[in-house]
Formats: structure tokens, sequence, C-alpha cells
């Protein structure tokens, strides 16, 4: 089975309680859960949160839209990931956060594609070069991939981001980047700070209204090439290296 593991938490220190705060109506963690449901070649949608009591309204959400979820480690998020991953008798597993309210199903179908295709290990849209919208990332690895990082990632780093060890030890692993063929780097479609917030809602509200809840990322970019101002809500906060 192919699903989509979405990682959702409302510790965040940046943004609390980020992942259900409601963007248009609905809190953020059904744009990330929905838009993955349209992935072709996902069977399952799975949020992996944890067992911290903070979380309980992410299980009741859950519980509320017949949404599968597993609750694990709270700080080690590579262990939640494979055990969500045994759990539900997954074979590739693709990792999305819950902070991505423009997640793109074709470009998940895109990254399954090449796994399956070209009998990679491990398929991402970010890696050396960050050439994609900070905010469409998108990683997909088989249950072996993540068995084996699971098994001999040791550093807190490792297992709190999941893939580290396995970008780290590119000799253990068949790994495969597919780069945007220009820079879009400094658009950030993330969720992490307040005016990530803003922005989110504003463009939301437009692309929906416009286009639907199964836009395309590129229908966004349209928008904020119509709408540069709206660019400028977040552009002050920098994307992360990693």
């Amino acid at each position: 089975m192919t699903a989509v593991i979405i990682q959702a938490r409302l510790g965040s220190t940046r943004l609390p309680g980020k992942t259900m705060k409601e963007l248009c109506g609905k809190p953020m963690l059904y744009y990330s859960v929905r838009r993955s449901s349209f992935a072709k070649y996902a069977d399952e949608v799975i949020v992996a949160t944890t067992t911290s009591e903070i979380d309980d309204a992410i299980i009741q959400w859950c519980k509320n839209n017949g949404i599968p979820y597993y609750r694990g480690d709270e700080e080690d998020v590579l262990d939640r990931y494979y055990q969500a991953a045994k759990e539900f008798k997954v074979d590739i597993i693709v990792r999305v956060t819950s902070d991505c309210p423009f997640i793109d199903p074709e470009i998940i179908d895109m990254l399954i594609l090449m796994l399956k295709n070209f009998d990679h290990d491990y398929v991402t849209n970010r890696w050396k070069k960050r050439t994609w919208p900070h905010g469409l990332d998108t990683e997909v690895l088989t249950f072996n991939t993540l068995e084996k990082a699971w098994k001999e990632a040791r550093e807190p780093f490792e297992r709190e981001h999941v893939t580290p060890y396995i970008l780290r030890h590119p000799e253990l692993f068949r790994i495969h980047e597919v780069p945007y063929r220009e820079d879009l780097s400094y658009i950030r479609l993330t969720v992490d700070y307040p005016e990530d917030f803003m922005f989110a809602e504003r463009v939301l509200s437009i692309v929906i209204s416009k286009y639907g809840i199964e836009f395309s990322w590129k229908d966004v970019m349209k928008i904020l090439e119509k709408n540069p101002e709206l660019r400028r809500i977040n552009e002050n906060r920098v994307n992360p290296k990693f």
C-alpha cells in the first residue's frame, strides 16, 4: 500500500496551535489531508500525531472525519513514522507536513511514479537544489528505506526530522531529486509564522473561489503573478536550508 503520512502536532513554538487554526473556515490540517487525498497513486492518507494530551484535538478531528491516525513519540518523529507505517502495513510512504496547506497532489503522484518506475529508495523535490516553492516539499520512500533509517539513525536531528540520515548517506540509498526548471525557492507556501498564516488565508480564499479545492500549485503562481502585493506579506521570512 502507498500512503501519505502527515505529521501533525499542536506544540508549535513559532505559531502555537497552527495545525488546528482555522484557515477560511477549516483547520489547516484539513487542507493537507484533503489535498493529499486527491493524489491518484496514494491509497490512504494517515495523520501521525503524538501521545501528548495537547494533541487530543487532532485525534478528535480525525475521528470526526474518518481519517486514519497514529499516535507516537513527540520528539522522535522518525519512530512515529516507522511505527505508523508498520501498523498500517504501508509499503511506500509519502511524507507531508501539516503546515503545508498548498501541498500538491500532482507533485505527490509524480514522485510516487518516479520511485516505482525507476526503482529508487527515496525521491524528493527538495534536497541539494531547493527550486520549488517552500511548502510543496514532498518525500517518497520505501518502507525498507524508512526501516533502515529507523534502525541506524542516532543523532537527535536525524530522529526529529525523519529523513536526514537517508540524505546524509547517499552511498547507502538510491536517492533521486526532482528539481524545478527555475528557482522559485524564494516563495513561501508553508505556514510557520503569523505572516505565513495571513498569506495563506488571503491566497487560499482567492484560489479556492476561482479554481476550487483541487487547485494546482501553478494556479497559486498565477494569482501571485497578478497580485504581487500578496507575496510581500511573508517575504521577510527566510526559508530554512533544511
